[in-house]
């Protein structure tokens, strides 16, 4: 398979694959809502949406790999390992594309949570070209590869670099993303914010977990524009986070406010729990100090735009890591 064939089978795979007019896509949302419950139908068809409309248009792709003039024609010889991620549907996709589209083949462990949706995206794309079937291999354990993509929690990330530390690799641990605000937002950026916040459960690294005022700031719109997600709170999971933390806030006599089952406290970690959103002030003629290690976005003043950041192009990279960089440059020893 040449670059050409590559870009070809990924457009194949948004154009005809993962649209809701495939009953096999269909049913895989039916049993990836069954097998994980964190990931609602309408979850997964807004992280289908973003990956086909933001990954897999032809163009775009092109435009993507051009950047990267070290990439291979033919495939390689190079085995990647891929540790994916299940806190949102697909979210390990982009490193399956990066490896596939490097030349590489692609070791992947699959996450425990989102086993029926890459699998799917595995299966489809071998059948679009059953070339791939040599250059995507699923392991429940990684081994003998060539270079490592692991991505997971803090702890996780520890045992990933005493494990694949000898080797080249992407190591990811734990982000959140936060918003600065500066209370002059329209409806329709506060309505848009909502989105940055709790599409997902609010469980991915792109998603907003901490706000920034300024003192004195008005919280009441910002409240009213979260109660349109207020249905999560009819899912038992998220209820169930719900009602752990408000009563942890009301047995610490902590102030919070309630915006139809989305707590919001004031609080200085960005890192928030399910069913929450920290806050913080600040001054007006101040800028907020942010911790970069824990940040994956900022959005809103001096940041990006409200309603973007479930929206990632090809090359936002996760950790600000340029992926494809680091597999076109890979060499066998």
């Amino acid at each position: 398979m040449n670059i050409q064939a590559r870009i070809d089978a990924f457009f194949t795979l948004g154009d005809k694959y993962l649209t809701d007019t495939n009953p096999s896509f269909l049913d895989a949302k039916w049993k990836a809502n069954n097998q994980n419950a964190w990931f609602l139908p309408e979850f997964i068809d807004q992280s289908a949406k973003q990956i086909v409309e933001q990954f897999l248009q032809k163009s775009e792709l092109s435009d993507w790999v051009h950047l990267y003039p070290n990439i291979s024609n033919s495939p390689t010889c190079i085995k990647v390992g891929i540790v994916m991620a299940g806190n949102i549907p697909m979210v390990g996709f982009h490193d399956l594309l990066s490896v596939l589209i490097a030349g590489h083949t692609a070791v992947v462990k699959l996450s425990s949570k989102d086993t029926v949706l890459m699998q799917f995206v595995i299966d489809a794309l071998i059948e679009i070209d059953p070339a791939f079937k040599t250059l995507i291999v699923v392991q429940e354990q990684l081994k003998n590869c060539d270079a490592y993509i692991a991505t997971g929690s803090n702890s996780a990330g520890q045992f990933f670099e005493q494990y694949f530390g000898k080797y080249p690799n992407i190591i990811r641990k734990n982000k959140t993303s936060v918003a600065i605000l500066e209370g002059n937002e329209t409806a329709e950026q506060l309505d848009l914010l909502a989105d940055d916040m709790m599409l997902y459960f609010g469980m991915g690294c792109r998603n907003v977990t901490q706000v920034w005022v300024p003192t004195g700031y008005d919280f009441i719109p910002l409240i009213n524009a979260l109660k349109k997600y207020d249905y999560l709170a009819d899912q038992h999971k998220f209820k169930h986070n719900y009602d752990y933390q408000l009563a942890l806030l009301m047995m610490n006599r902590q102030f919070y406010m309630d915006a139809g089952g989305i707590l919001m406290s004031e609080n200085p970690s960005p890192f928030a729990a399910i069913s929450q959103i920290h806050y913080q002030f600040y001054k007006p003629d101040q800028i907020p100090t942010l911790n970069e290690s824990d940040i994956q976005c900022v959005v809103g003043k001096s940041g990006l735009a409200f309603g973007s950041l479930q929206k990632p192009s090809l090359s936002q990279y996760a950790d600000g890591v340029d992926t494809l960089e680091f597999l076109s440059t890979l060499t066998v020893n």
